[in-house]
């Protein structure tokens, strides 16, 4: 029963200082800025009541070809932050592509040689 109690004791410090380190993070929450959790490099802003981040129709719903226009407009947005190779860098990766490629085309013509002319001396023609 005395152990018990001490166990108590020990956990009673820790929830003071779990209570404590809540009451200093609610102190913190009350900021403009959102906390992040991780996940992406950029912090998006906060849409207060009543304030709309796409633009809708009357009906609250974004039509179709609003939809379609959007994609393009993200893909364009996607594009422009790609890092374009070279044309020496292109080339370069090109012909280590086509040099890979084609060892392994060996690797594995050979190794179906190998196989097919095991299988035909084990079972014969």
């Amino acid at each position: 029963m005395a152990e018990k109690n001490r166990r108590d004791d020990e956990f009673a410090d820790d929830r003071l200082d779990d209570e404590a380190f809540d009451d200093a993070v609610d102190d913190d929450a009350d900021e403009d800025e959102p906390v992040s959790r991780g996940g992406t490099a950029t912090r998006s802003r906060v849409a207060k009541a009543g304030e709309s981040t796409t633009k809708r129709t009357e009906t609250g719903r974004v039509g179709f070809f609003g939809r379609i226009a959007r994609f393009f407009r993200e893909v364009v947005a996607e594009l422009r932050k790609v890092i374009w190779p070279t044309r020496k860098e292109l080339l370069t990766y090109t012909a280590v592509v086509v040099v890979f490629v084609a060892f392994m085309l060996t690797v594995v013509g050979f190794l179906d040689l190998g196989f097919a002319k095991g299988v035909l001396a084990v079972f014969g023609n």
